[in-house]
């Protein structure tokens, strides 16, 4: 009661400044409503390079803000849009309703709280370009959400005027999610997968990375990344003997990456025994420079192995906690189905897998055309055309 009591007066005061700001006219800008980086740095990047140069505001977390700096020009803001910064949380607000294009990457619940000028655009670039697990109007969490929560979020997806994919299967799965039809997605591809087809571009970020970790070099590399989970937070636990690890791959030439997600505060305890052979690079903000210096992905339910699958690369799917995680959570079709590799529930299985080479990379090409239909290195361009056409019309 108390927590819906407080949402209800944050809309409300977002609405009336939003209603404010309203009376002022529409301008030729575009707001990244940014929760994630990739997607919306590379649709900049692009417009910049094409000349499509405009007035660009990012509304940010704080741990962006020291990244997104290189960006501040004279026409860029950086902005952090938080209400423990009013001044900066109320300017963005003001940007959200003069703005021509207004980019989302995740839920906004204020989405639901305002209404945008007829010749505005939202765009959902969804954080992702596959799902495994269910999200939005199927979330089984929902079963335990009030009214007027689940009001919020047809209110929410209702406001996407047009949403990004890269395939198929993940428009499918949008429409289920938001409850929109057909006429809202736009299939151009997602951005962040367009380095993922210059290889040029990989060798470079590759030896960047040798260069500032000189230990990476010349060993085969081993990348765990699982899902955050809830009780991360609070009580985080490894999942993984790395000690056994250690004895039986060290010796092969491999080593182990730990990339945690940013909310886990606490870290992991490293044996001394491993020091030489596990290296944790959670706090590492870009997650893809790392995938292209790895050689085998051991992961969960992340969407990692979306983007991961387009360098046809083995992975290990590791779900400890799968029956749980399944109820709590829910997986859009057949888990076993649908992951491309093999799925092991031990430490041990994970280490023989490894040694035995026990991989199918047909499964990976097939998963790698499905989800990235039309994803081919070109997305950028054509979602930053497609904004210089919303701004000039």
């Amino acid at each position: 009661m108390i927590r819906e009591l407080l949402i209800f007066f944050y809309l409300f005061t977002f609405r009336l400044l939003f209603q404010l700001f309203k009376l002022f006219p529409v301008q030729n800008k575009v707001v990244y409503v940014t929760s994630f980086l990739e997607n919306n740095i590379n649709i900049y990047n692009e417009q910049k390079r094409q000349d499509y140069t405009c007035r660009t505001i990012f509304l940010t977390r704080k741990d962006f803000i020291n990244y997104l700096t290189q960006y501040k020009d004279a026409h860029t803001d950086i902005l952090l849009f938080n209400l423990r910064s009013p001044f900066q949380f109320i300017k963005g607000i003001f940007h959200l309703a003069t703005s021509k294009v207004i980019f989302v990457d995740n839920y906004f619940g204020f989405l639901s709280a305002i209404k945008f000028k007829k010749d505005v655009t939202c765009i959902q670039l969804w954080h992702a370009n596959g799902a495994i697990k269910k999200f939005g109007l199927l979330d089984p969490g929902n079963n335990t959400r009030t009214p007027a929560a689940m009001n919020r979020f047809h209110k929410v997806y209702n406001q996407f005027h047009k949403i990004i994919v890269g395939s198929d299967k993940m428009q499918e799965i949008f429409k289920k999610a938001f409850g929109l039809d057909d006429s809202r997605f736009i299939k151009s591809g997602i951005p962040r997968t367009d380095i993922f087809y210059n290889q040029v571009l990989i060798e470079e970020k590759k030896e960047q990375l040798y260069r500032k970790f000189p230990h990476l070099r010349g060993k085969k590399i081993l990348l765990y990344a699982p899902t955050y989970r809830n009780e991360d937070l609070e009580n985080f636990e490894l999942n993984l003997d790395l000690e056994l690890m250690t004895t039986e791959l060290a010796t092969r030439g491999y080593i182990l990456l730990l990339k945690l997600h940013p909310a886990i505060k606490q870290g992991v305890d490293i044996p001394k025994s491993c020091s030489h052979f596990v290296y944790d690079f959670s706090k590492m903000s870009n997650t893809n420079d790392l995938l292209f210096i790895t050689d085998i992905l051991i992961t969960d339910y992340s969407s990692l192995p979306f983007e991961y699958s387009i360098l046809e690369k083995p992975m290990i799917f590791y779900p400890y906690d799968f029956d749980k995680y399944k109820n709590e959570r829910g997986f859009w079709e057949d888990y076993h189905q649908l992951v491309p590799g093999p799925v092991v529930s031990s430490t041990s299985k994970i280490i023989s897998t490894i040694i035995e080479s026990d991989f199918n990379i047909d499964e990976v090409k097939k998963f790698k055309q499905e989800w990235n239909q039309y994803s081919n290195g070109n997305s950028s361009k054509e979602i930053a055309k497609y904004i210089h056409s919303l701004i000039n019309k």
